[in-house]
């Protein structure tokens, strides 16, 4: 695998220490360093944490949860590329193209590299006008980079240091013991990062390929507007006009904010967040194929759908409840059962989460509650 080295126009200095950071550079699949800085994406001292030259953020209209942590996403690709727009799809970006994915907390009172206490906060990350995340309010938990090679994309996960001024590579993942603080409600729980392998369970929705492939970046999560620097533009307008995408048609797909009801309906708010959850597994090709029922925004409302349909195995995980969705009846519905849980023989995703979304949660028993009808 060749190595591809970029080096970027940068205007940014690095925070609190006035020098030029260092170019953004693609390493070998086999030659991958042991410290994030190395890859010069996203950088932190300490002080700060912050973007590196031409790094673009980004957010989606729907998120993945993974226990309340706010995420920093972050593209860039090498000069003189662009990513080939599709509707449907994630885009189609060029080798060297790096995405990453900086999942962090607020602090909570009495916070210490001990307790982790963190704020349970169901929001947006943001940052400063300077375009900076000030560590004295903030935590860094893990970076996970998804890189694009000739053969395909990668993933490699790094875990940030106490000091928070590097991040590390933990191939095999990490364990973390934290508690979730909202009001006077404490929740322990361990934070865990995913080693290489099962970055495959989530980035890998067609089961027979097991081809990594990145999950938010397409057109109907993409379609929003984002403020980055005190400016708000719509993203896809803003990676056209910046050369980073071409082909982008007139009708681009409105994206739903499942938080922010908006126009949207409960029904499109609650298939906007099963989509992005669940049918990376739950879809016609994805590793939980065999379970018949598919969940992607685009599915059609049959028996797959899961409506009056009774689950292909019996075990923990159905509850002893009848039907996946059952019109009506949330508690009688396997679907949000399992999304009650975070016993992890019990809970869906298997992955990603060790917590319960209490917001999701509201959501989809929100949306089956509204269903007519009954089994």
């Amino acid at each position: 695998m060749r190595l591809i080295a970029s080096i970027l126009a940068c205007g940014v200095m690095v925070a609190g220490c006035g020098r030029q950071p260092p170019p953004v550079v693609v390493h070998a699949a086999d030659r991958v360093p042991e410290q994030l800085s190395a890859w010069g994406v996203v950088l932190a001292d300490g002080d700060y944490f912050e973007l590196n030259g031409d790094v673009l953020p980004y957010g989606l209209n729907t998120p993945l949860f993974s226990d309340y942590a706010l995420k920093m996403r972050t593209v860039w690709l090498p000069p003189g590329t662009t990513a080939v727009y599709d509707s449907e799809r994630e885009f189609d970006f060029p080798v060297g193209t790096i995405i990453s994915k900086t999942f962090h907390y607020e602090k909570a009172a009495d916070w210490s590299a001990s307790s982790y206490r963190v704020v349970r906060a169901d929001r947006e990350a943001s940052l400063d006008r300077k375009g900076r995340l000030g560590l004295d309010d903030y935590v860094l938990v893990e970076t996970r980079l998804l890189v694009r090679y000739e053969d395909g994309w990668r993933a490699f996960p790094y875990v940030w240091n106490d000091a928070q001024n590097e991040a590390w590579l933990e191939i095999a993942g990490d364990v973390r013991d934290m508690q979730l603080v909202g009001g006077s409600d404490i929740e322990r729980f361990l934070y865990v990062v995913p080693d290489t392998n099962q970055c495959e369970g989530c980035h890998a929705p067609d089961h027979t390929q097991k081809k990594l492939r990145p999950i938010g970046l397409k057109a109907r999560h993409l379609n929003r507007s984002y403020e980055f620097g005190g400016q708000a533009q719509n993203q896809i307008a803003q990676w056209e006009s910046k050369g980073m995408l071409t082909g982008v048609e007139d009708d681009v797909p409105a994206g739903v904010r499942w938080s922010g009801p908006g126009a949207a309906t409960l029904d499109e708010r609650a298939r906007a967040y099963l989509d992005i959850n669940c049918a990376h597994c739950h879809n016609s090709s994805g590793a939980a194929d065999t379970s018949g029922l598919h969940l992607d925004v685009d599915a059609p409302r049959d028996r797959n759908f899961g409506i009056c349909k009774s689950p292909t195995a019996v075990g923990r995980g159905s509850g002893d409840r009848m039907y996946d969705i059952h019109p009506g009846r949330p508690g009688d519905s396997i679907l949000l059962y399992r999304m009650e849980h975070s016993d992890p023989a019990i809970a869906m995703p298997e992955l990603g989460r060790s917590t319960v979304h209490r917001e999701g949660v509201k959501l989809i028993s929100d949306w089956i509650a509204g269903m007519s009808g009954d089994c």
